[in-house]
C-alpha cells in the first residue's frame, strides 16, 4: 500500500477509533441501530481521512469511499437454556441446540464473503479493508473498507 494517502497503521487506528466511539454504549447487536451505527462509523472515518490528507491551504488530493458492514452473530431465538428437548450444550465456543428432530444444530456465526474490484491507476488509487475486533464480544462483526482515488 505504498500509494495510500494515510499510513496503514493510521488507517487501522482511524477505523478502530470510529468503531470504538460508535459502539461504546452498545452491548449487543441491535438491528434497529445498525443504520445509525454504520452512518456514524463512515462519517467519522471520512472526516479523519479528509483531515489527514489535506492542509489548511489545499483540499484533499483524493476522493474517498468508505463502506461499513455489520454482521450479526447467529443466536437461538428461544430464551437462554430453552430448547424443545431441553438439551443445550457448548462446542468450540458456539452453542449447540437440539432441534425438533433431535439432531444438534449449531448456532453462533454467519458466513460472509465480500470482494471489491476497480479499474483505476494502480500507482495513485487503492483500497484497504479491516475487520474491527471489538465487535465480537457484542455479538457482531464489523468490516470496514476504504477506497481512495487521486484527484
Amino acid at each position: 500500500m505504498a500509494n495510500s494517502p494515510v499510513a496503514q497503521t493510521r488507517l487501522k487506528q482511524i477505523c478502530n477509533d470510529a468503531c470504538d466511539s460508535t459502539l461504546s454504549t452498545a452491548s449487543a447487536y441491535d438491528h434497529a441501530q445498525t443504520a445509525q451505527w454504520n452512518n456514524s462509523i463512515i462519517n467519522s472515518i471520512l472526516k479523519a481521512l479528509i483531515s489527514e490528507s489535506s492542509t489548511s491551504e489545499t483540499s484533499p488530493k483524493y476522493k474517498f469511499c468508505v463502506n461499513s458492514t455489520i454482521i450479526q452473530h447467529l443466536s437461538d431465538p428461544r430464551p437462554a437454556g430453552a430448547s424443545e428437548t431441553g438439551a443445550q450444550t457448548e462446542v468450540e465456543g458456539e452453542g449447540v441446540v437440539m432441534g425438533e428432530s433431535g439432531a444438534a444444530k449449531k448456532v453462533g456465526r454467519r458466513g460472509m464473503h465480500s470482494a471489491s474490484g476497480a479499474y483505476w491507476n494502480n500507482e495513485k488509487d487503492g483500497m484497504w479493508s479491516h475487520k474491527y475486533e471489538g465487535g465480537e464480544a457484542k455479538g457482531m462483526d464489523i468490516v470496514v473498507s476504504v477506497m481512495w482515488i487521486a484527484v
